[in-house]
C-alpha cells in the first residue's frame, strides 16, 4: 500500500501552521511594538480582534459553500492566496495612518484611523482563512477512511499548534529588528510558497497516479467512501444541502453549540496570551522568557493534543463502539482538561509577587503548563467535532456544514474577545472597585474569562449529547 494520504495530510498541516502564524503575528505585535506606536488600548486590541472573528464567522457561511462548489483543489487555492496577500496589507497601516492623519482624518465612531486600518486588514485575511478548515477537513474525508479521520484531523489541526509554537521564535525577533511591518510581510509571504506544492501534489484520491489501488481500496473501506465511488468522481453529481434544510437538523445544532461554546476559548488564548504574560508578569515577547513561555504552552498543545486524538481510535477498535460512541466518550475527557485553567490565575497573582527571578518565572512557567494543557483539550476536542461532521454527513456537504460550524466558532469568539477588551479595560480603570474570587483589578478581568473558558467544554458537551444521544446518520 502508498501512503500518499499522509503526504495531503501534511499539506493540510502546513497550511493550518501558516494560517495561524498569520493570525498570530499581531498578537505578537500589538502589546510590545504597535499599541506604542499608535496608543491602542485593550477594548482597542479587543475590537480588532472581535471584528476579525465575526467578519471570519459570516465568510465561513459561504466558504463552505464555495469549497463545495469550486472544488477543494481551486478553493484552497484561493482562500489561501487571499488571506496571504490580507496578512502581506498589514505592513502598509503605519504609512496609511499617516497619511490618513494629514488628510484630517483622525477618528471615526470612536474609533482612530491606525485601527480602522488594520480593521481592513483584518477583514481582507478572515475572508481567505474562513476557507481553510472546510477544504482541509473535505479532503480528509476524501483521502481518510472513518477510523482515521479524527486522528489525521488531529495531525493537521496542531499545525495551529505549531504555528502558535514557532510564531514566538520567529514574529518578535523580526519585528524587534526589521520593524513590525516586515514580520507581517515575511510571515504573509510563506502561504504563496505553499500554493506552488498544492498545485503540483493534489488530486483526488481516485485520480491521484501517487495513489496506489491498495491505498485507494484503504480509503474507501467504509461506506462513505463505497457511497462517493458508487455515485462517480465529480462533485456535480453529488447531492447538496440547503441552508434550510441544514439548520432544521439536530446534528447541525450539535455541531453550532459544540464550536460556539468553545473555540472562544481557544481564540483568547491564542490573542491574549501574549499580552498576559506582559502584563503579569513583565514579560514581553521579544524577551527571551516570554518567547520561552509561549514556545512551552504550545510545545504541551502540540504533542498532548495530538496523543489525546488517539483516544477515538482506542474506543473504536479495542472496545468496540461505533465511531460516534467513541467520539463522545473521548470529548467527555477531552472537556475536562481546560478546568486546568481555574489555576492559571491564583497560580499568576502568587508568581508576580514573588522578588526571586527564578522563581517569578517557574510561576510563569506553571501557569503555561496549566494554559497549554487547557488548550491540548480544546485541540483534541476540536479535531473530533471536525470529525462528527464527517461521520454523520455525506462528503458533498461536509464544507457546507464545517461552514456553519466554522461560523458558530467566529460568534463565539467575537463575544470572548469583545467582551475581553471591554472587561480588560474597565476593571483597570476601576482598580479595587472591581472584585472577583478574591481578586481585584485587571487579574480580577482575567479571572472571569479564565473561569468561563474552564466549564466551556462541559457545558458544550452536554448540548451535543442532549441533541444527538445516539448516531444518526443523515439522509439526503
Amino acid at each position: 500500500m502508498s501512503n500518499f494520504r499522509w503526504v495531503i495530510c501534511a499539506l493540510l498541516f502546513f497550511a493550518t501552521t501558516v494560517n495561524y502564524l498569520d493570525r498570530q503575528v499581531l498578537s505578537l505585535t500589538w502589546k510590545d511594538f504597535i499599541s506604542p506606536e499608535f496608543g491602542w488600548t485593550d477594548n482597542d486590541y479587543g475590537t480588532i480582534t472581535a471584528v476579525f472573528s465575526i467578519i471570519y464567522a459570516l465568510c465561513n457561511l459561504f466558504a463552505g459553500k464555495f469549497i463545495d462548489k469550486l472544488g477543494t483543489k481551486k478553493g484552497y487555492l484561493w482562500a489561501i492566496f487571499i488571506w496571504s496577500l490580507g496578512a502581506c496589507l498589514h505592513a502598509g497601516c503605519g504609512v496609511g495612518t499617516s497619511a490618513l492623519k494629514a488628510a484630517g482624518f483622525v477618528a471615526m465612531m470612536g474609533i482612530t484611523a491606525s485601527v480602522w486600518l488594520f480593521l481592513a486588514c483584518r477583514a481582507v485575511l478572515a475572508l481567505g482563512e474562513a476557507g481553510n478548515f472546510p477544504a482541509a477537513i473535505k479532503v480528509t474525508a476524501e483521502y481518510f477512511p472513518k477510523k482515521d479521520r479524527a486522528f489525521a484531523t488531529s495531525i493537521f489541526n496542531s499545525g495551529s499548534s505549531v504555528g502558535a509554537l514557532a510564531a514566538p521564535l520567529t514574529i518578535p525577533i523580526i519585528a524587534k529588528f526589521w520593524g513590525w511591518e516586515m514580520a507581517f510581510i515575511v510571515i504573509g509571504a510563506l502561504g504563496f510558497v505553499w500554493m506552488g506544492f498544492w498545485v503540483w501534489l493534489y488530486k483526488k484520491p481516485a485520480e491521484n497516479p501517487r495513489v496506489n489501488a491498495a491505498e485507494l481500496k484503504y480509503i474507501e473501506s467504509d461506506e462513505a467512501g463505497e457511497e462517493v465511488k458508487a455515485k462517480g468522481e465529480g462533485e456535480g453529481e453529488e447531492k447538496k444541502i440547503s441552508y434550510g434544510k441544514a439548520f432544521s437538523l439536530r446534528q447541525t445544532w450539535s455541531l453550532v453549540f459544540g464550536r460556539f461554546l468553545t473555540d472562544g476559548v481557544w481564540w483568547f488564548f491564542l490573542f491574549w496570551t501574549p499580552g498576559y504574560f506582559s502584563d503579569q508578569f513583565g514579560y514581553k515577547s521579544d524577551t527571551l522568557e516570554g518567547m520561552v513561555l509561549i514556545f512551552s504552552l504550545y510545545a504541551i498543545v502540540t504533542f498532548v493534543s495530538i496523543g489525546l486524538c488517539k483516544i477515538p481510535t482506542y474506543m473504536v477498535d479495542k472496545r468496540g463502539m461505533n465511531a460516534y460512541e467513541g467520539r463522545m466518550v473521548a470529548m467527555f475527557i477531552f472537556a475536562c482538561f481546560p478546568l486546568l485553567a481555574l489555576g492559571a490565575q491564583p497560580l499568576g497573582v502568587f508568581g508576580s509577587a514573588l522578588a526571586v527571578n527564578m522563581q517569578k518565572f517557574l510561576a510563569a512557567m506553571g501557569v503555561a503548563v496549566l494554559i497549554g494543557l487547557a488548550c491540548a483539550g480544546h485541540q483534541a476536542w476540536s479535531a473530533n467535532v471536525y470529525s462528527v461532521v464527517g461521520d454523520m454527513f455525506p462528503k458533498s456537504t461536509i464544507g457546507t456544514l464545517t461552514g456553519i460550524a466554522q461560523f458558530a466558532a467566529g460568534c463565539g469568539s467575537f463575544m470572548v474577545n469583545k467582551c475581553a477588551g471591554k472587561l480588560f479595560t474597565y476593571a483597570a480603570d476601576k482598580g479595587d472597585a472591581f472584585a472577583f474570587c478574591g481578586y481585584t483589578g485587571k487579574p480580577a478581568g482575567y479571572m472571569v474569562l479564565f473561569s468561563y473558558c474552564a466549564v466551556a467544554y462541559i457545558i458544550g458537551w452536554c448540548f451535543m449529547k442532549g441533541l444527538v444521544p445516539h448516531y444518526k446518520k443523515v439522509e439526503l
